[in-house]
């Protein structure tokens, strides 16, 4: 049930308007299909959405409940940990990045075949895009109100009295159409200290349907853009998954949250990859995605989308396999933290060397935020593909937000005007070194806005290859991969448009001719921070 006031409005995103009701084709009705659902969110941020989510998700499945995982926003990590948890990929809805249209679709599509849908939220309750129509900007609540799905409270209770009332009261009434369900309790100190909690809660009519004690026992390293992922986590992250179900079974009334979780139809209007990106392209062109603990950033539409428009995806791992899968004809590179890896995927030549021979060959290459580092001359030091006479290098700045960019080029993935809603999201920049490109040369992908004031060009565009630091969701830029996928089956895609049979050069001379030349950081050029 939206809140009152919200309304469907335009967005950056593809292939249809989010305004209005789309008519919906008989093929994709299906009858009698339903799932409970409830959203775990919190007045701020770290008051432990994530380990009372994950901890949720993880005890009901041990009950032998099938839990479909969700996450708001554009979070690359807390889904790794839902997918351990769940058993089911993890997903993110994001009315920003993929159009609010989409949002119940994307819901459903991921519900399917579950009996409950957990969805954690991001920071504190009402807190979604800056400076965004509040009815519209992305949070939480927003997100709930899209799906139809009751809150339930996650409260950081450390230094919390009677006055827990007031705070409740005011996020029970703030938003017309916001429905809590409940409250959890979080680091709570004592007995005498729960019992405090519980009353305050019983004034304003909120039921308390856990109180976990404060524990030190389920800290997950975290490092510059937030927790170690779980495929870097190896072990260590199943132990945290587990740990985080055996506090919230101890802790949480299991039957009292799935009461509290509300049936939603998921049987129609779901969101569908074929009807998204159109006809299938022909040949199955083998599309090689990477993976692994290097590049865990992204989103689990992306592979159905490419496999959708008649791509064969092979996903490697740049850490461990010492060539592209047989037959690769098009290239995905997604983020995550080489700068992490760096040493080890230096040590990888065999592939960095055919990653290098690909993009030259004039074979369509994606790559975001990690993956363009990874196309780099150097990162932190190390030898990267070289496909890039670039450097990258790990920074104490934060870029991190939504960005309305704008395309300076046509690419491989858009058409040169085109708007598009992405995400920025890195500690890194990346420095390209002038004077070194051949003629047609590389020119930048994007230009946005940040805080209202243009921000230099970023990311590169040349010939087939479509390198940035903005992370965009496939699902709301269908066309996107659709055409990319076409790129890949297309006879003699080598060949293309404004490609040059002379590489752009990235080896040493060039980063040092570079330097000389007195470089500047990508901020200021054709990229932009990482």
């Amino acid at each position: 049930m939206p809140y009152r006031g919200a309304r469907l409005r335009e967005h950056r995103h593809d292939n249809r308007s989010c305004r209005g009701i789309r008519w919906l084709g008989a093929a994709r009705v299906l009858s009698g299909i339903m799932s409970k659902a409830l959203v775990i969110a919190a007045a701020a941020s770290g008051a432990g959405k994530t380990t009372v989510a994950t901890g949720l998700m993880a005890a009901l499945r041990r009950t032998g409940t099938s839990v479909a995982p969700f996450k708001v926003g554009p979070d690359y990590i807390d889904p790794g940990y839902h997918t351990l948890a769940t058993g089911r990929p993890g997903r993110n809805l994001d009315p920003v990045l993929v159009g609010e249209c989409r949002v119940a679709e994307l819901f459903r599509h991921g519900a399917m075949g579950a009996e409950v849908a957990v969805v954690e939220g991001a920071m504190g309750l009402f807190d979604g895009r800056i400076g965004a129509d509040p009815d519209a900007d992305g949070c939480t609540a927003h997100v709930a109100a899209l799906i139809g799905a009751p809150v339930l409270l996650v409260i950081d209770a450390r230094g919390q009295g009677r006055s827990l009332a007031a705070l409740l009261h005011g996020f029970a009434s703030y938003r017309p159409g916001t429905r809590l369900a409940g409250v959890v309790l979080n680091r709570v100190g004592s007995q005498r200290h729960e019992r405090v909690l519980r009353a305050a809660c019983a004034e304003v009519g909120l039921p308390v349907l856990g109180a976990l004690p404060r524990s030190d026992a389920l800290a997950v390293p975290s490092r510059h853009l937030g927790l170690v992922p779980a495929a870097e986590h190896g072990t260590a992250a199943t132990e945290a998954v587990a740990a985080m179900a055996e506090l919230v079974t101890r802790h949480v009334d299991l039957g009292a949250v799935v009461g509290a979780a509300e049936p939603v139809s998921v049987s129609s209007q779901r969101w569908d990859p074929a009807e998204e990106v159109g006809a299938r392209v022909p040949g199955r062109p083998v599309v090689a995605v990477a993976g692994g603990a290097a590049f865990s950033f992204g989103y689990a539409e992306h592979t159905e989308l490419l496999a959708a428009a008649g791509a064969l995806v092979a996903v490697f791992d740049p850490l461990r396999d010492e060539a592209l899968p047989p037959g690769t004809t098009g290239l995905v590179l997604p983020g995550g933290f080489p700068e992490e890896h760096a040493a080890v995927l230096a040590t990888n030549t065999l592939l960095r060397a055919e990653v290098a021979a690909l993009a030259t060959r004039g074979a369509p290459v994606h790559a975001e935020c990690g993956g363009l580092l990874y196309l780099a001359a150097e990162l932190d030091g190390h030898p990267m593909c070289g496909v890039l006479a670039a450097v990258g290098a790990m920074t104490d700045r934060l870029r991190l937000g939504y960005r309305d960019a704008v395309a300076l080029r046509s690419s491989i993935l858009f058409d040169e005007g085109q708007r598009v809603t992405g995400h920025e999201f890195h500690r890194t920049t990346l420095t390209l070194m002038p004077g070194s490109a051949p003629t047609p040369g590389p020119a930048p992908a994007w230009r946005w806005l940040v805080d209202g004031v243009p921000a230099p060009p970023e990311g590169v565009v040349w010939g087939a290859l479509h390198a940035s630091y903005l992370h965009t969701h496939p699902a709301g830029q269908p066309r996107a991969v659709a055409r990319f996928v076409s790129r890949c089956a297309a006879p003699g895609s080598a060949a293309t448009a404004g490609y040059s049979e002379t590489r752009w050069p990235g080896g040493s001379a060039n980063i040092e001719r570079g330097r000389r030349d007195g470089s500047r950081a990508a901020t200021g050029g054709a990229g932009s921070g990482g």
